[in-house]
């Protein structure tokens, strides 16, 4: 005859409830320690001010976004400043002791001369300007001081985008040299010197026994004011569009990127350094933090400064 397993009402199987007893009190207090550690990571966790995602207690950076979670102070002037800036934007020094500013190679913190590149710690004066430079393009008038950016200029010089903006460049330095004429006499008036240019030529050319002299005619349209201005924007335009071309890209080292987005400022128009990092706008790429964000050039309008971040 089978066995009747059955559980009888009012019968209760006593072998069986303390096992199940230690289980619930095993599964009730791990779910406790779980929450607790939770709660405690949650504490100590950093939640990333631009994006909001949570992060170690450990991290420096977001994980997310990339954004610094915790931020460091300059050795110089006890600002707040990012923990991988090596410029302080306050008190505009550089603050990286184990990186040369010049070439961007580690080098020891004892070293008074980069054992790289051989420049000095203290700064490099400049030759045209007497200004005192922290990195290899002067900051105040843009001259390249060490060979290494020399030659970086030599073959930024060779790039056909480079070539185009010089050439736009200078001739809007021509336009804005030009006085629009505000009447017919005027354009009389430099049709007249024209001739008188040429003749002038004529006569030294017959002086040097040159009996049929080649002269080059000089272009030199009069413009109205309208035309002038409209001569001007599209110049303008123009050089913008290949500004935009030749936008600095995110790069490993922040001397490096500097040193790249000074080798390619033409002269002859009034640019300022606009950053990823901030969208700020500086002077030039040796007043940012980060210029290793990217960056590129624009042009600045007439006595248009108050927005650059970086002057004194």
């Amino acid at each position: 005859m089978a066995e009747d397993i059955t559980i009888k009402p009012g019968k209760t199987d006593f072998s069986v409830r303390p096992m199940q007893r230690e289980e619930l009190v095993r599964e009730t207090v791990n779910e406790e320690r779980t929450e607790v550690q939770y709660q405690q990571n949650q504490a100590q966790s950093v939640v990333c001010p631009s994006c909001g995602t949570v992060n170690d207690a450990e991290a420096m950076f977001c994980a997310s976004c990339g954004r610094p979670l915790k931020m460091a102070s300059c050795p110089n002037c006890g600002s707040e400043i990012d923990p991988d800036a090596d410029f302080c934007e306050v008190c505009h020094r550089y603050i990286k002791k184990d990186i040369c500013s010049f070439c961007g190679t580690r080098m020891d913190p004892s070293e008074v001369y980069c054992h790289e590149c051989g420049n000095p710690r203290g700064g490099i004066v400049c030759p045209v300007c007497n200004t005192l430079n922290d990195f290899a393009f002067c900051k105040q008038c843009g001259t390249a001081l060490t060979e290494e950016a020399k030659a970086l200029v030599a073959d930024v010089k060779k790039l056909p985008d480079y070539q185009m903006l010089t050439d736009a460049a200078r001739e809007l330095e021509e336009l804005n040299m030009q006085i629009p004429y505000t009447s017919e006499r005027d354009i009389v008036r430099a049709q007249r010197n024209q001739e008188l240019r040429e003749r002038v030529l004529m006569l030294l050319a017959n002086d040097k026994g040159i009996a049929q002299p080649r002269i080059v005619k000089k272009e030199s349209r009069k413009y109205s004011k309208e035309e002038l201005q409209q001569q001007k924007e599209e110049k303008m335009k123009l050089i913008t569009e290949i500004l935009d071309r030749m936008a600095v890209p995110s790069l490993p080292s922040p001397v490096k990127a500097r040193n790249y987005a000074m080798a390619q400022k033409p002269a002859g128009v009034r640019l300022a350094w606009v950053c990823n990092w901030k969208q700020a706008m500086h002077s030039s790429p040796c007043g940012c933090a980060k210029p290793h964000l990217g960056g590129k050039w624009v042009i600045l309008g007439k006595n248009n400064n108050e927005e650059i971040k970086d002057d004194k």
